[in-house]
Parts: structure tokens; sequence; C-alpha cells
């Protein structure tokens, strides 16, 4: 059975409410838990680029790009857990892993099991909560995975989510 099913949790995925990149973050992290989803990217056979300015290459270890100076480059780590479906990692700080989806990309229960199965894995690998929020609404998850549960779970009530 899924996690979240698309009836209940529509809203959530509507880009027009929740914008069409909602941030998504796992808090209190470090550089082992970067490298640990860059280990996870790498092995997981799903597709990647690593991107330095908008030039690709080769994924370093997470000390290297989280070492970089304040002024460097813009690093995006761009994944396709599966075909069609983007989640863009933005590896700026140990303290917090930052990544983009597009619900454009996430329609119907199969976008809303591919995000769950996403948040599964990426929490199960680290061991801590992964919250999914509106774009630009930090600190108010709508859903996420949640470790005791050890499943995606709703963080608030779809049916109250309005307009911004």
């Amino acid at each position: 059975m899924p996690d979240l099913l698309w009836d209940d949790v529509r809203n959530f995925f509507d880009p027009d409410l929740m914008g069409a990149l909602p941030d998504v973050s796992v808090a209190g992290t470090s550089v082992e838990d970067w490298q640990a989803v860059f280990d996870l990217v790498r092995s997981s056979g799903w597709a990647w680029e690593y991107m330095e300015g908008g030039v690709a290459g080769a994924l370093p270890s997470a000390v290297e790009v989280l070492k970089r100076p304040a002024d460097a480059e813009t690093v995006a780590l761009q994944v396709w857990p599966v075909p069609g479906v983007l989640a863009i990692f933005w590896p700026m700080a140990a303290e917090e892993i930052d990544f983009d989806v597009d619900l454009r990309e996430l329609q119907g229960q199969t976008g809303v099991d591919v995000l769950c199965r996403l948040l599964t894995v990426l929490g199960r690998r680290l061991g801590k909560p992964v919250a999914m929020t509106a774009s630009g609404d930090y600190g108010n998850p709508v859903l996420g995975f949640d470790p005791a549960a050890d499943r995606v779970v709703l963080m608030a009530d779809p049916k109250l989510i309005q307009l911004i």
C-alpha cells in the first residue's frame, strides 16, 4: 500500500498552490551526511549529473564541495531517480541538505509514489526526517519521511492549504 494517496494529497502536488519547485530538506546534517547522499546517488543506479558553474563534471567528495569558498561557482547535483523526474540537490552548507523537485513531473499516484520512494530512501540512509514545504515557506512542512514511522507521513492538512 502506498504511503500517501493522490486523492488525499493532490493539493500538496499542485504547482499553483505549492509553487512548482517546493523545498525539500534534511536539517541537522553534517559533511558525513552529504557524503552519504553522494554515495547513495553513485550506487543507486539513478541517472545524475554534477554541475559546477553550469559545467558538468565528476562528483567530488562532500568535503571538497562543502569547503569551497563562499564566492565560488554555484554547484548542483541533478538526480533523476526515475526517468522524467528531476531532483536538484544544492550542497551549500553541511548543516542542511536542500533539494528541489518539480511538482509538474510528479502528478497522479505515480508521482506521489516516486516522491515517497525518494524521501524514504534518503531518510533511511541518513536516519533523519526529510520534510517538504511549499516553495519559500520554510519551517512549515506539509509532508515528509518520519524515521520513527519508517514512512512518508502528512505534516499538515492538505485541505487547509490556500492560495498564497
